[in-house]
Order: structure tokens, then sequence, then C-alpha cells
């Protein structure tokens, strides 16, 4: 059973305060190499990192190549530069409105993406921007996009919460309204026989939410190729989890349908998991409701500084023991995979990478102000007229257009 107790205090104590000996990854644990003269390595899982409703095990023993370890290790260190210049730009003001970001929750955007296809659908709440990356979005449209500028891939008009990729259907601004739309992507999956599956994320606020129950319900039924991902970070804005669930085992909260819980801050338990998730939905065994318990070191947006509610010391404790990059790096290290000049090296392309990408996003400019009135119908579908933000603001769509 993964104990959380680096992450859930006693009832009482209403606050988080992390075990000083806890650690979400182990390098002690590190099995043998595979195969010494080989590509492949492998690694064993503490059983803490996995619990189980109704289904299992996730194997404990996992292999994995130079080049997918690396992969990972760039996924994640380029996510959070990108965080973190997302972080300066709203800071002056170049990005304004919602913002949140997932400094800290990197591997589960990094191990969900090496673990699935590139036609299997993903859509997530409003903390989204890793996963828009990793989906193909370029980091520039991103930054364009969180600017409001007419290259974004919403064309600047979705901002921080309403981003889309590849099979990657947002950034959604309505607490857990996406989850039922989830089940609705895995509904077209199965009656298309695409073969395909969804990812349907939520967070531990939104877990109580009465329409994600409904999306479980409907999912049961249908025997939908659907994995419900509830992302615990153990703060819904700013309340303890503890405060807010009467049950804080999101993994068990399915009833009927399985569930597991895993290492959140182990990119390698997170792509394992995801496998398993992903194969149980294809195989045609219905849902399944996954939870990653793992943890963001800002605050829930831009405008909370995540402090009020959980003190400094908790915050360092997290990073400095549980980090996810560090702890890829310490297995890459430990390992041999790559040496230290080589993940610096890595660490300042990302740097590089991200840099270009904010100083392109700046040089584009903002969306005409027709903009507002396009992408609301499809062609051909949309009415005579349509009120703007006042009620002598009227566009005309073209007679062509209707």
């Amino acid at each position: 059973m993964l104990t959380a107790s680096f992450l859930r205090p006693a009832r009482s104590a209403l606050r988080v305060v992390p075990s000083p000996s806890a650690r979400l990854f182990s390098t002690s644990r590190v099995a043998r190499y595979a195969d010494e003269a080989g590509d492949k390595h492998s690694f064993t899982f503490p059983e803490s990192h996995f619990a189980y409703h109704k289904c299992g095990p996730v194997s404990l023993d996992v292999d994995a190549t130079k080049n997918e370890m690396l992969d990972m290790y760039k996924n994640m260190v380029l996510i959070r530069r990108l965080e973190t210049a997302s972080d300066q730009l709203y800071k002056a003001k170049m990005i304004r409105g919602f913002c949140h970001l997932s400094t800290g929750q990197e591997a589960v955007a990094a191990g969900m993406h090496a673990a699935i296809a590139k036609d299997d659908a993903i859509i997530t709440a409003y903390r989204c921007h890793g996963f828009t990356l990793l989906r193909g979005a370029s980091a520039m449209s991103i930054i364009a996009e969180l600017m409001g500028r007419r290259d974004g891939c919403s064309q600047g008009k979705g901002g921080s919460m309403h981003m889309f990729a590849h099979e990657f259907y947002g950034g959604n601004g309505i607490v857990g309204a996406q989850v039922p739309i989830g089940a609705g992507i895995a509904l077209a999956q199965k009656y298309l026989e695409k073969g395909t599956m969804t990812f349907a994320m939520y967070g531990d606020g939104a877990a109580n939410q009465g329409q994600v129950f409904e999306a479980f319900n409907m999912a049961k039924l249908w025997n939908l190729p659907c994995v419900f991902v509830c992302e615990n970070n153990n703060y819904g804005m700013g309340t303890s989890a503890l405060r807010a669930s009467a049950s804080t085992k999101y993994y068990t909260r399915g009833d009927y349908i399985p569930g597991i819980r895993v290492n959140g801050m182990d990119v390698l338990a997170v792509r394992e998991a995801s496998k398993y998730a992903r194969e149980w939905a294809l195989a045609g065994n219905g849902p399944l409701v996954m939870e990653m318990v793992t943890y963001r070191y800002g605050g829930h947006s831009m405008s909370d500084p995540g402090t009020t509610y959980r003190t400094r010391e908790e915050i360092q404790h997290m990073r400095s023991t549980n980090d996810p990059i560090t702890g890829l790096k310490e297995r890459i290290l430990e390992r041999g995979i790559a040496n230290e000049d080589e993940l610096k090296k890595m660490d300042k392309e990302a740097r590089t990478d991200i840099d270009k990408a904010v100083a392109e996003a700046k040089e584009s400019p903002e969306p005409d102000l027709k903009e507002l009135f396009t992408d609301i119908y499809t062609v051909g579908n949309e009415p005579r007229f349509l009120r703007g933000t006042a009620p002598d603001e009227l566009h005309h769509y073209a007679k062509s257009q209707l």
C-alpha cells in the first residue's frame, strides 16, 4: 500500500507535515543492470509506489533504455523551464488573467506521454501547459497563447486554461466538467472502433463533483476505454484534501470501477502504471480510476502565494527529497546512463529553447478584433448576427457564410 504519510497528516493536524525520512523515490531500491553491455537498464520499485482496488498488480521490475530515460528527463526539464518562463512573464504583466503552473508535477505529464500512443486522447483541467507541449504544440505557441497573441495554439483566444493539440482536448476551465467530456471521447473511440483510449484527468479538488461520478457510471455501463486520472496534489485551491474529502483514497472512489494509486513523483512509476491502465482499457475491461499522488511547489494559481495553508518548510522538504527531476537524475547518474556534463548540456539546451520561444512569442501580434467572432459556430451554421460585449455591438455574418 502506498502510504502517503509524507503528504497526509493526522486529521486533527489539518496541515501537511511531510515525514523527514520519507522519499517518494528510492535510489537504494534501484535494482541490478538487466544487461551490463546492453542499452536496457532494470529497476525495482518499492511496493509502496502502488496501491490497488479490485485490480493489479503493476510489476515492480521495469526496464528502460538510455534513450527512454533521457527523453523523460528532457521532457520534464522542458516543462519546468516553460513554467518558470510563464511565471516570470506573468510577474512582468505580459501574461494576465488565470494562470496555473505545474511546477513539481512534471512526472505525471512526462510519464503518461512515455506510455501512450500518438492517437490516444487526453483531456485535463486548467493546469495543462506541460500536456499541451508533449502532445505536440510548440513552446512558442503555448507562450504566445498565454500572452494572448495571434500565433498562440488557440490563436490567442484561449489563454492558460484553453489549449489544444493533437488528440489533446484541453485545458478546461470549469472544475470537473472535462471528466464527462472525456467519457464522451472514449465513447466515440469505441463507437468508431479506433483502437484507442482516453485519459480523463481531474484534480483532488474536483473529485467530489457530482458529474465525475455520473461519468463513472456511464463509462462502466457502456464499458468505455476511459481511464479517469485524479492528479492528487493534496490541495484543492487553498484547502487540504483532508478538510474537503471524507475519503482521500481517490483510486477507490469508482467503487465498482477498479483503481490504482501511483507515486506521481516518480516518472518511471507513472509510465508503468499508465501502460497498465492503457492495456486494461484497450483489452475491453472498461474504465479504470488512477490516482497520481503528486505535489505542486507553487500556489494554486499565480494569485495564490501557496504559503497561507502550508509551511515554507513543507514545500522545501518536498523539493529537496522528492523532486521528480532530481529523482530521475540520480538514477541516470548512479547507473552511468549519462554523466553530469551531459545532463547539464540538456538543461542548458532546454533553457535556450524556451528563451527562444519567449522571444518569438513576444514578436507575435495580438489577434484582430474580428477574431472574437470566429470559431464559435461551424462554417455554414452561423446565425445572422451575434452580439458582442455590449448590446449595441453586433457582428453580422456574410450571406455567403449562412
